[in-house]
């Protein structure tokens, strides 16, 4: 297993390279890729215990593969072939396929990272390959939001190698397991780049933004599967360290309603999908132990929705409401819109009852709030007016509706994951939770026209607000090192 996983790693880069040798076939290589990236991931749920991998002894490369991985892995793969499929019929160069084949091996290597070296080497090939997918247009605008990513994603990665290099003179390892025994400054820094790289709380807010402006199958690489590299490391420090455990559930507590309560108040489509990706993300750190399920979800819900938002006739929720759309399109929102609220049927409700057997007595509450504030959200898309006039009907490529086969199939195919989740107790709840947001919605928030200031998200607050993000994790990991003396 272990020369399968190192050239499973591998391959992708290598096909990159390839695909500018045989630019016709770039996008049967990609797409091959992502198959076989689905196929490991469902060996990681067949073996029978974890996989650990040294390469390099404590110096080097430590990899560990077991179902949260797999978890994490299938989402790649899942969101990446739909992405290929959603671009087959358009202009696409070879340069972009080539770009998605890389950034996805390097997302697949950080799901299965163990060390902090290799983490870092990883997030930063995605840095890269982001940053030439957003500038792929090569407008000013395109190239500009581009490079404010790059920025951001690098200050916070320059934070979190200093961290990196404490955690290796207090263990002299950079091995996840050394963050327990670090210094809070190791701790604070590590966590700073980790929670600006995956979209985290208020170290989160060049999401939004980024997420607007990119091409649609950008943003649904980005939502479903991008900004989950910062937060994988993150659970899986939560999973393998009790003293990390409630410092990323109290992250994504916050995250999960800061996300949320920006949500419910935006009128821009795509803005909108970007603040509740922040959200969603949260609810993957509150509940670690069952993250890698609802990060799925989460992927597969996300990226349809932001490749619908791009084919609708507007990004303006109030002037969606004079133009209706297609039915096909509707019912495709709608199967999304009411997976991610939690409805039954499809997997984001085994998700969030899952979730929230698992969540700790002081984070009910808000979590339950951030949960009817989603159904609030989604509630923007599944009241849209649809037609069916076939007259003026939409035309869509066929690779769109081969993506949304491959995403909302996935949807109803997972519920095989957690299907316990079927009981009286746990479907009524989910249900009065969907209605009083729909009615919240319908009276209330549909009606409201307040818009929430933007300047924290410009460029020079967002590093204030990096400052700000270091000096609170830095008291969080004073204030639990001391405990434990």
């Amino acid at each position: 297993m272990t020369n399968i996983t190192i050239a499973w790693m591998a391959l992708p880069f290598f096909i990159g390279f390839v695909i500018y040798l045989l630019p016709k076939s770039s996008r049967c290589l990609s797409m091959g890729i992502a198959l076989i990236s689905h196929v490991y991931a469902w060996e990681l749920f067949v073996q029978p215990s974890p996989l650990k991998i040294e390469l390099l002894d404590n110096f080097g490369v430590t990899l560990m593969l077991d179902r949260l991985s797999g978890f994490f892995i299938i989402t790649n793969a899942l969101v990446t072939a739909a992405v290929i499929l959603y671009c087959w019929g358009s202009n696409k160069t070879a340069f972009f396929y080539m770009q998605i084949v890389i950034l996805h091996g390097s997302v697949n290597a950080t799901f299965i990272c163990a060390d902090f070296v290799s983490l870092y080497v990883a997030l930063e090939v995605i840095s890269i390959g982001t940053f030439l997918l957003i500038a792929y247009p090569r407008t000013d605008r395109s190239i500009w939001v581009g490079l404010r990513y790059l920025f951001v994603s690098n200050i916070a990665m320059l934070f979190y190698l200093v961290g990196a290099v404490l955690v290796y003179q207090a263990n002299y390892s950079f091995n996840f397991a050394g963050l327990q025994n670090s210094p809070p400054e190791a701790i604070a820094l590590i966590f700073l780049g980790l929670l600006a790289k995956g979209g985290i709380f208020v170290s989160g807010l060049w999401l939004p933004l980024t997420h607007s402006e990119s091409q649609s199958p950008v943003s649904a690489l980005m939502s479903g599967v991008i900004v989950k590299a910062g937060v994988f490391p993150l659970v899986r420090c939560a999973l393998m360290l009790e003293g990390i455990n409630p410092v990323v559930r109290f992250f994504g507590v916050c995250t999960a309603v800061l996300g949320v309560g920006y949500a419910v108040f935006e009128k821009d489509t795509k803005r909108m999908l970007a603040f509740h990706t922040i959200s969603q993300l949260g609810f993957v750190l509150a509940a670690p132990v069952v993250g890698g399920f609802y990060a799925l979800t989460h992927g597969l819900v996300k990226s349809a929705l932001f490749l619908i938002a791009g084919i609708l006739p507007s990004r303006n929720f109030k002037e969606l409401q004079h133009h209706p759309i297609d039915n096909r399109i509707w019912i495709a929102v709608v199967i999304a819109s009411f997976s991610i609220s939690g409805f039954p049927l499809l997997s984001g409700f085994g998700a969030k009852v899952l979730t929230t057997k698992n969540l700790l007595p002081w984070q009910v509450i808000a979590m339950n709030v951030a949960a009817l504030g989603t159904s609030i959200s989604f509630a923007k898309f599944i009241f849209l007016p649809h037609q069916n006039n076939q007259e003026k009907a939409q035309k869509l490529e066929p690779g769109f509706w081969a993506a949304m086969v491959i995403l909302l199939g996935g949807l109803i195919a997972a519920n095989v994951v957690y299907y316990e989740a079927y009981s009286i107790k746990n479907i009524i709840k989910p249900l009065i939770t969907i209605g009083i947001g729909w009615l919240l919605y319908l009276f209330i928030f549909k009606k409201l026209a307040i818009k929430l200031p933007r300047a924290i998200e410009e460029f020079d607050h967002l590093f204030g607000v990096m400052s700000l993000m270091l000096i609170l994790l830095f008291w969080i990991a004073w204030t639990r090192t001391y405990s434990l003396i």
